[in-house]
């Protein structure tokens, strides 16, 4: 598999937890919206919890941060990072 043929997916804090690993790599044959790709990283991680906190997280699309806006907009390439960062307390 080619990386340009991925999208690297990486979880931080809760997001982590619930999925059960740091990262994964999504194949895409072409660009994904980001509701498509958090649609098949919801679908790898099937128990509820995962989808709740998914729901919440910020997103990262290479350094970018995505506006809250709608995730059908955004459109995620093959060789792009994305970075799911729950809320985090403290400061």
């Amino acid at each position: 598999m080619n990386e340009t043929e991925v999208i690297r997916v990486r979880y931080w804090a809760a997001a982590r937890s619930a999925a059960g690993v740091a990262e994964e790599a999504v194949e895409a044959s072409g660009p994904l919206t980001l509701a498509e790709l958090r649609d098949e990283v919801v679908r790898r991680h099937d128990d509820g919890r995962f989808a709740d906190v998914v729901k919440v997280c910020s997103v990262l699309v290479g350094e970018q941060p995505v506006s809250s806006g709608d995730p059908g907009a955004v459109v995620v390439q093959p060789g792009d990072t994305v970075e799911f960062l729950p809320p985090f307390a403290g400061g």
